[in-house]
């Protein structure tokens, strides 16, 4: 087949926009997390990415729906680590539970973790119509309906509570981790998470009343 012949020159301009596309959602991913969203706007995230804006809004309709993808990216990454973790202790639940805490508890020491990337945009991005809020409440309501089903394989009597309880912890690491770093309150997160799930776990004394 002739290299210059119309199909190949369309395959060769698709993988160029794909190409381009790669690299600014790649520098957009890298900006909006180490940066915040409102602090980076289209021009630095074309520079970095070696495209142009004109670039940038042909793979993208704005900067809106660029954070929507790179927000839907890293929820899905999360999840595609919660379920190796899953995997590798089930059915076991009380394991799983502490090894998703010490996971997150290893993933805050890096020099570079800045916290959950979606909870630092839900403290940006405040307004309803923005196309990333509906991605931020369905990563969250994900998170408590994945904590609930665990702690229910507990048998606890609260389990709902407890999850609840294990979410506060697990979203309050995430903005210790950035206000104190690494060696701040988030070190403990392990040792609480355990200590909420034999709290919920214990067996009351005989005779004591439970309310």
């Amino acid at each position: 087949m002739n290299d210059t012949s119309p199909s190949a020159e369309n395959i060769c301009s698709a993988t160029a926009r794909r190409s381009a596309r790669d690299r600014i959602f790649d520098a957009a991913r890298d900006l909006f997390y180490r940066q915040g969203i409102r602090g980076v706007g289209v021009d630095a995230i074309a520079e970095q990415a070696g495209a142009t804006k004109m670039s940038l809004y042909r793979a993208f309709p704005g900067k809106d729906e660029l954070v929507a993808e790179c927000l839907r990216h890293s929820a899905a990454q999360f999840w595609v680590w919660w379920d190796e973790v899953v995997d590798q202790h089930a059915p076991d639940a009380r394991a799983t539970l502490l090894a998703l805490f010490r996971g997150l508890a290893q993933q805050q020491k890096s020099p570079q973790h800045r916290g959950c990337p979606i909870a630092n945009a839900a403290v940006e991005l405040t307004a309803a119509e923005h196309p990333a809020r509906d991605i931020v409440l369905h990563y969250n309501r994900e998170k408590r309906r994945r904590l609930r089903a665990l702690c229910r394989q507990l048998g606890v009597r609260e389990p709902d509570r407890l999850a609840a309880g294990l979410q506060l912890l697990m979203d309050g690491a995430c903005l210790s981790r950035v206000t104190f770093g690494a060696e701040g309150p988030c070190a403990a997160l392990p040792h609480t998470a355990a200590s909420l799930i034999d709290a919920a776990t214990a067996q009351p004394k005989p005779g004591t009343h439970v309310a």
